[in-house]
């Protein structure tokens, strides 16, 4: 007896403990439209430099450390986009020259276009970009010592940014940037009127600063190539085949379509692999017939509850979790379903819901998190229709029976046991 209970008990041991890799492929995945980020912020700060419509007698340091900017960008795709930004600048004399102070302010609306992805520079570097990036605004020059009021203008901007991305999240950009002013009435130094005529004064801007992406995808547009992803979505696809049209358990349904790629070798199954349970007692019809035949009919219900009992106390029909959570996975459901099978049709019976986790973190965490697992399972038994007063929960905390450094190993213990009585 103890040696035909043994055999089946090993049949049915296959069945139940790769539960946990039960997740079926899907053969489709959905395509977002746009799947990268478009806003960013820009902070920069550098020098400047005036090289035309300065007062004979006045002048600036060679770089002078008086520049400050802030833009927000918005990206229509990889390549193109708008930026608005806003400019500050301060004129002082350099040593030895007149006494003078001004300040420069300026806004702008300038179109970016991003010469690394036209330049496809995602075919040798990941880390290294440039845009480009051009248009017109508004400025006010304004002075300490030199005339009264504001001299109001218009202007023209162009520059180049390269940048360094330091994460999904940031970039180290330097920016260098000309800007010419049309009907600019007094000079940067603010002690004299122009004389150079309609396009006046040109401003040149050094700087270097940080670009800050927003947004929920893992990249933004500076850095996301059309080209890379759809590669990386063909090959993806062309894995998926590769995986799917594998039969693991070798009952003639690919795993790709495979409900339960893990089914008893030679027990009968439907067309989506899943073992034939016609009377919903938890053991393939073809296992019942064994028993049948084992045992006694007048005895058949009885063994077969008794081996499925042992079972369940021997520790082989479990439901397993992912690292630090308390929701079963999906592919583990079936050690739930085994149990409420059984508890339904045993309606005297009862049973411990006995909670574990890896030994990964405190103990007292662990042991709140394993409780936290047996009355999740104990809730989906619930809802299964099993009473509540027939179920108890304990939570064992840390199992500390396998290798800590060992993914796999720690899977099997993040899990969900059974004792009936």
């Amino acid at each position: 007896m103890k040696k035909k209970l043994a055999s089946v008990s090993l049949l049915l041991l296959s069945f139940a403990a790769g539960a946990q890799n039960m997740a079926p492929p899907s053969a489709q995945t959905s395509v977002e439209k746009n799947p990268y980020d478009k806003w960013s912020i820009e902070l920069n700060g550098g020098l400047n430099k005036p090289t035309r419509t300065m007062t004979d007698g006045y002048s600036t340091a060679t770089v002078s450390p008086f520049h400050a900017d802030l833009g927000v960008r918005y990206m229509f795709n990889p390549k193109f986009g708008l930026k608005m930004d806003f400019g500050y600048d301060q004129f002082q004399e350099r040593d030895d020259t007149p006494q003078f102070k001004s300040t420069y302010l300026r806004t702008s609306l300038q179109g970016v276009v991003n010469v690394g992805r036209a330049l496809n520079f995602e075919t040798w570097t990941n880390t290294i970009g440039l845009l480009a990036h051009g248009g017109f605004g508004v400025s006010q020059l304004s002075s300490d010592n030199g005339f009264s009021g504001k001299d109001y203008m218009a202007n023209g901007i162009i520059g180049l940014t390269g940048q360094i991305r330091l994460s999904n999240s940031f970039a180290l950009t330097g920016d260098l940037t000309g800007i010419v002013n049309g009907r600019q009435n007094y000079n940067f130094d603010g002690m004299g009127p122009t004389t150079s005529g309609s396009f006046d004064g040109v401003l040149l801007n050094a700087s270097v600063g940080l670009t800050f992406y927003l947004g929920k995808h893992e990249k933004h547009a500076d850095w996301y190539s059309e080209d890379n992803d759809k590669y990386n979505k063909l090959e993806q696809r062309v894995g998926l085949i590769e995986t799917g049209l594998i039969d693991s358990d070798k009952d003639g349904v690919a795993d790709l379509y495979d409900l339960e790629p893990n089914t008893i070798a030679g027990v009968a199954v439907n067309t989506k692999g899943q073992t034939i349970d016609a009377n919903q007692n938890g053991v393939p019809d073809e296992l019942e017939s064994y028993l049948d035949k084992t045992y006694s009919k007048k005895g058949s219900e009885t063994a077969t509850n008794n081996t499925v009992e042992e079972l369940i106390n021997g520790g082989y029909v479990n439901v397993y979790f992912d690292f630090n959570s308390s929701k079963p996975t999906n592919a583990s459901l079936s050690g739930v379903d085994f149990l409420v099978k059984y508890l339904k049709n045993n309606p005297g019976k009862s049973a411990d819901i006995i909670g574990y986790a890896d030994e990964i973190g405190s103990s007292s965490y662990n042991t709140e998190l394993s409780k936290k697992r047996a009355e999740a399972v104990k809730k989906v038994a619930i809802n299964a229709g099993i009473d509540g007063s027939r179920l108890n929960v304990i939570a064992n905390g840390e199992d500390t029976s396998v290798n800590k450094k060992s993914k796999e190993a720690r899977q099997i213990v993040r899990r969900v046991t059974f004792q009936v009585k």
